[in-house]
């Protein structure tokens, strides 16, 4: 048995590590557990904001599931997403960070040329999107059709909608591109001299150098990237109602994802639920689903990480 005056002084480091985690401890309890208790609570009950929860059971999960006419799209959009947006994001932030870092001269300019378009406000940067990429009067169209080639329908085609938003997100490619540029300035020089003189072209540079000096780089940027997408918002739902013409007025209801639900998202469908339908039960439903792919995402990233650590270990 430990010493009385040991055990006091075990208490008193313990009561000190709390203290000093108490910040982050009620921040996680007030912002985390407890949201994500009361979602998982009121997924069970017919709430609609204004009176008081009544228990349902499991009728909001088979009313989504089974009845609700966006959650599949939107689900299937939202993967979409994720795999083909963030896969070129991170390929062309990863690639203009290469070319800037190459660069002798202009380097600072070209860093503030592919860094600005970041700071645009989204709206504002899908309106001008949208007017770019107009099938019929866009001057994008006007010179595809210039040069011969063929004319995308882009925000009025299901078929170009999501290529459309990509293209925005890969205009906006700043953030990533700041944070491959710093990744790849890091990577020792030495490595690349020694490689040069065993005769290593730019190639095996690149795959037993660079990628593996910056793995853990990309994997950050894999995963927030994940996270940011399965939380698509602003971007999909403007371009989806300036595109089809039908702003919406006050205390009218638009439906969302035009054209032919192309540009649904999860959150665009608890939107829907929660503020246009006013059955916040279902549209809780739908924020648990998100939740547990965004968590299912990270998991499996960070599970490949650390196992390609512990391999090459």
């Amino acid at each position: 048995m430990a010493h009385p005056a040991l055990r006091a002084k075990r208490r008193m480091a313990a009561l000190r590590t709390l203290g000093f985690l108490s910040p982050w401890l009620i921040g996680f309890s007030v912002f985390f557990v407890y949201p994500l208790i009361s979602t998982v609570y009121f997924s069970f009950t017919h709430y609609d904001g204004y009176s008081a929860p009544t228990w349902s059971g499991t009728q909001n999960w088979a009313y989504v599931f089974q009845d609700y006419p966006f959650f599949w799209p939107s689900l299937r959009n939202t993967l979409w997403l994720v795999v083909v947006m963030v896969s070129t994001r991170v390929a062309f932030g990863l690639g203009i960070g290469m070319l800037v870092t190459r660069l002798r001269r202009g380097g600072n300019l070209f860093r503030t040329f592919f860094y600005l378009p970041y700071l645009a406000p989204p709206v504002a940067a899908t309106l001008a999107f949208v007017f770019l990429l107009n099938p019929g009067t866009g001057p994008v169209n006007t010179v595809l059709g210039g040069l011969g080639l063929p004319e995308p329908g882009w925000f009025k085609d299901a078929d170009w909608s999501k290529p459309a938003l990509t293209l925005l997100a890969l205009w906006g490619i700043g953030d990533l591109m700041v944070i491959f540029l710093a990744a790849l300035l890091d990577v020792p020089k030495q490595q690349y001299e020694a490689a040069e003189l065993d005769g290593a072209n730019s190639w095996h540079r690149f795959r037993y150098i660079t990628l593996p000096n910056i793995k853990p780089i990309i994997v950050f940027a894999v995963v927030t990237g994940a996270i940011q997408i399965m939380s698509y918002y602003t971007q999909a739902v403007v371009a989806g109602k300036v595109s089809s013409g039908e702003a919406g007025g006050a205390g009218e209801v638009v439906e969302p994802g035009y054209p032919e639900k192309s540009t649904l998202t999860l959150p665009s469908s608890i939107y829907n639920l929660a503020f246009q339908r006013g059955d916040y039960g279902a549209a809780c439903v739908i924020a648990l689903v998100l939740f547990a792919c965004s968590m299912a995402f990270t998991l499996l990233l960070m599970r490949r990480r650390f196992g390609l650590v512990q391999g090459g270990e």
